[in-house]
């Protein structure tokens, strides 16, 4: 490994603070604010540079492909500084002596009380740590100097890490809420899911990439329904696969679930706002097994159906037609049709597993899962039984999958093919 060499990192402006030193360091606020990105490139400049040991934790981190660790090589190698370090599949040790560890809160935090010497503990996704973890946490990270920097996502006003760092700082801290307007380097294909969700759904919009904290409504249909965890899939699942069609400026989405007892589990999602034909197939791609398993699909969009079965997958278009319900529209209008009466039999089939867990590797769904709602009365504040028809493509996708369970019959045609 080398053992000298000037380097020089670019970073947003917005995270200068990194360089200097504070006991925490908290960057919080909307998607594509680069916040683990600029983290990432502040450590490994730092660590090949000095010896330090870097613990990277986080609430849930069933595997190493949970954690950072994967960000954290890809800016190595990003930045020309692989001859500074040694890479295996579990651990990064710099020429300099640095090591990064990589550990679980929830799991591991009877480990990590035990672990000494630690002078960064970079805490990622903290919006899912609990008091707890933060109560274990914190003192033991005990030695001289050492420093806690925090990346997250807001999610509930109430939620530990937004009250104990944003609304109630400790002594020695750099609190600071960045956004996509602070990263200069923010992609085109970012920029068009963030310009989709401003357009029909602000308030999922004002969370997403504002980076608001988000309140809890009655109106939210999955309200105390599911969770965001890591977990492992295990061999032989049957998994169910459904795909949304985008329309114009709207999001082709693939998402692969399976049931597990009485818990729904959705471990894969492929969106992307705006795809064209022709790519939807490396999109879907992404999503594994999706070539090998029936896909069931909205059935609006016959010529897309036809064009993804002749690129090799197996799609069944969705009926979806067994009763009537009330939807709102994009444009506040009220509509009741035969063809979208599945959405009501869809989430109530949902709402029957006693819980749905969503994988952190799902993101979007997991927005959706926040502002999927019912409309509510603007003058009595009344929830009512329509359907807002925004903050749903990914369930609907989900209900597609799920269609012959919803319906109560068999699906024969996978269990043939």
């Amino acid at each position: 490994m080398a053992t000298s060499r000037e380097i020089r990192v670019k970073i947003p402006l917005a995270f200068k603070e990194l360089s200097r030193p504070a006991r925490n360091k908290v960057f919080y606020g909307g998607r594509g604010g680069a916040k683990s990105w600029a983290v990432a490139r502040c450590l490994v400049t730092r660590a090949a540079a000095e010896k330090l040991r870097i613990l990277c934790a986080r609430e849930f981190q069933s595997s190493i492909g949970d954690s950072v660790y994967r960000l954290l090589v890809d800016q190595i190698s990003e930045l020309d500084l692989s001859a500074f370090y040694s890479i295996t599949l579990t651990k990064l040790v710099s020429s300099s002596g640095s090591e990064f560890l990589f550990k679980g809160l929830r799991h591991d935090i009877q480990e990590i009380k035990s672990t000494e010497g630690i002078d960064i503990c970079w805490v990622e996704e903290a919006q899912s740590v609990s008091d707890y973890s933060w109560q274990v946490l914190i003192p033991t990270i005990r030695k001289e100097g050492s420093e806690i920097w925090i990346t997250f996502n807001p999610g509930e006003v109430d939620d530990p890490t937004y009250s104990r760092f944003v609304l109630k700082p400790p002594p020695d801290a750099v609190v600071r809420k960045v956004s996509y307007r602070d990263n200069p380097y923010f992609p085109e294909v970012l920029e068009k899911e963030r310009a989709y969700l401003q357009r029909v759904d602000p308030d999922a919009y004002d969370h997403v990439w504002e980076g608001n904290p988000r309140h809890i409504s009655d109106a939210c249909i999955f309200r105390g329904k599911y969770s965001v965890e890591t977990f492992e899939t295990p061999p032989g699942v049957r998994f169910y696969y459904g795909a949304d069609w985008g329309f114009s400026q709207d999001p082709t989405v693939l998402t692969r679930c399976w049931i597990d007892g009485n818990f729904l589990r959705i471990d894969f999602q492929a969106w992307g706002v705006g795809v064209e034909l022709d790519e939807i197939p490396q999109l879907f791609d992404t999503v594994p097994g999706s070539r090998d398993w029936p896909i069931r699909a909205d059935n609006s969009r016959p010529e897309t159906i036809s064009h993804i079965k002749k690129k090799g997958f197996r799609i069944i278009p969705a009926v979806m037609s067994w009763s009537a319900a009330n939807v709102e529209d994009k444009t506040g209008k009220i509509v009741t049709t035969p063809s979208r009466g599945a959405i009501e039999d869809g989430i109530a089939y949902l709402r029957r597993f006693e819980r749905i867990i969503i994988h952190e590797r799902c993101p979007h769904m997991v927005d959706e899962a926040k502002f999927y709602r019912y409309k509510t009365d603007k003058l009595t504040g009344e929830v009512l039984p329509i359907v807002v028809d925004a903050s749903n493509h990914g369930w609907d996708s989900v209900r597609y999958g799920l269609e012959p369970l919803i319906k109560g019959g068999v699906d024969w045609e996978a269990l043939v093919s």
